[in-house]
């Protein structure tokens, strides 16, 4: 059989420990005999980020301004334990941040359902789509470790010069302090791939933050959400048949958990990164979340949402046999070559990410699953398998198809 030509390449950026094993066992088995893989390669494991000053993270992320489409693996995000254990320069900060900042835009995050995993809370019926912010926030913040005497002020510099000075804390102790941003601009273009996700996919939203708390900060971030939907989404939506609400934090996650689903719940940077690993393991697991980075102006970052797999990482190096899931790591490639596919008019290439899609549902639905999988199921008849056997029984049914 032929393998199906790709005219323009993938920006493809490898990862970390298990899930860059993973990532190579995933090419080799289900991409590449089949695909005539083009794709532009930036390695984003810890050592060569640390080689490079981090530097190839940057060109990575101006790589999918070019091409448009990436794709990529978990990476780790030192603390000072990795910093010992890689002999790192310093604790480099996290790849997805870096990439999120340079390409702007917002992260949509849904469960991978499948027959036979049930989700954790009962009155769950359809995914729940969790809308993250990209850019600002702890993810780009200035901190640093305070001693006992000082004082912590935060300083705004006008264009003129001017400036205002607003006290923080003086410290009686030793202590930390932290300094963070966002922008106007990137609040804007986070509410418009919201409103506009949902009128694509007819599903109303909601976006929770802490503005009795944050009166400035998170009360912005309510505002421009309100002055964006007002202006140019209320008709549309009402066009529609759904709707947009806007709670308190606290208020959004108690509706979330009593909710259906079917809905798409919109959050501030950190929120939705805690927020997108509770909805996954209520799923059923965290490597059962499809993730999708998409940009103001079209480009499309794809990635596995959870970590590293660092537990099976040292077995694997010790030689004994792991049950990784790898799912939401080939929805990462599936995702990518898809959207690909669709950008270059390869039909093709397009159907060859729904039948790889759909071979991986119909082994876990055949009962042949990983660990992770294999506690939580609910089929009589289920096989727990290791990872490359898991990837072996996918290929076997895509085979099939094709």
């Amino acid at each position: 059989m032929a393998k199906i030509r790709m005219t323009t390449p993938l920006v493809e950026m490898d990862g970390d420990e298990m899930t860059r094993i993973l990532w190579q066992q995933i090419k080799d088995y289900l991409i590449i005999p089949f695909v005539d893989l083009n794709t532009e390669y930036y390695d984003l494991g810890l050592p060569y980020r640390d080689e490079t000053d981090d530097k190839v993270t940057v060109e990575a992320a101006e790589a999918i301004k070019k091409y448009g489409v990436g794709v990529k693996c978990a990476t780790i995000t030192p603390n000072a334990a990795r910093v010992e254990e890689y002999n790192l320069k310093q604790m480099w900060k996290s790849p997805n941040g870096t990439i999120r900042a340079i390409l702007d835009g917002t992260v949509f995050r849904a469960p991978v359902t499948v027959k036979g995993v049930d989700p954790l809370v009962p009155t769950w019926t359809q995914p729940i789509v969790i809308a993250r912010h990209a850019y600002g926030d702890i993810y780009k913040c200035t901190e640093t470790k305070v001693e006992a005497g000082s004082k912590a002020e935060l300083v705004i510099t006008a264009p003129d010069g001017t400036q205002k000075v607003l006290p923080v804390h003086t410290y009686k102790a030793d202590g930390i302090a932290m300094g963070m941003h966002n922008m106007d601009n990137s609040i804007e273009s986070f509410a418009r791939s919201c409103f506009n996700y949902a009128l694509d996919t007819k599903m109303s939203i909601m976006f929770g933050a802490k503005d009795t708390i944050s009166k400035v900060y998170d009360h912005r971030f309510k505002d421009v959400f309100n002055e964006v939907f007002e202006k140019e989404y209320k008709a549309k939506f009402e066009e529609a048949g759904i709707s947009y609400d806007y709670y308190l934090i606290d208020d959004a996650v108690q509706r979330v958990m009593k909710s259906k689903g079917g809905f798409i719940w919109a959050c501030k940077n950190y929120d939705g990164d805690v927020m997108s690993d509770m909805v996954a393991s209520a799923f059923g697991s965290l490597a059962m979340m499809s993730s999708v980075l998409v940009s103001p102006d079209g480009n499309y970052e794809f990635e596995a949402a959870h970590g590293t797999v660092t537990r099976h990482y040292y077995k694997y190096l010790k030689g004994e046999e792991t049950s990784t899931n790898p799912i939401a790591t080939i929805f990462a490639w599936t995702g990518a070559l898809a959207k690909r596919g669709e950008l270059d008019g390869n039909q093709e290439l397009v159907d060859f990410a729904k039948k790889l899609e759909k071979a991986s549902l119909d082994t876990i639905e055949a009962g042949v699953m990983t660990g992770d999988l294999y506690l939580v199921s609910t089929l009589e008849n289920k096989t727990k398998v290791s990872s490359k056997d898991f990837l072996l029984a996918i290929q076997e049914r895509l085979n099939a198809q094709i």
